[in-house]
């Protein structure tokens, strides 16, 4: 029973900056690794960045060097900021967290999504 909560989406003008946050919640016995998606208008759901619980990054090319993802464990939360935004990051931006949870009789693997939230880039 692990929720995500994310936050901080909005209407941001091409070059501007935004920072996405989400916040996990429930039996969480640990986030293994937590991720980014997004998915624009007509177009597939593509992995923008991933961090694992040992904070090991990785970005789709598209975003490198503009986007940084973070994780604070001590309150279950992971970030992406996201500085120089084109209007090509328009979509809605996705939280995904895997890791284990506790229930009955032991250990259990989740995977969850949050909400989405929508991040527009224009002018």
């Amino acid at each position: 029973q692990v929720q995500l909560v994310e936050s901080g989406g909005g209407l941001v003008q091409p070059g501007g900056s935004l920072r996405l946050s989400c916040a996990a919640s429930g039996s969480i016995f640990s986030i293994n690794a937590m991720a980014w998606y997004r998915q624009a208008p007509g177009k597939q759901r593509e992995l923008v960045a991933g961090i694992t619980s040992g904070g090991s990054t990785n970005y789709a090319d598209s975003v490198k060097g503009r986007f940084t993802i973070s994780r604070d464990n001590a309150k279950n939360t992971g970030y992406l900021q996201m500085n120089s935004l084109k209007p090509e990051d328009t979509a809605v931006y996705y939280c995904n967290a895997q890791g284990a949870t506790v229930g009955k009789g032991g250990f259990y693997e989740y995977d969850v999504w949050g909400q989405g939230t929508q991040v527009t880039v224009s002018s």
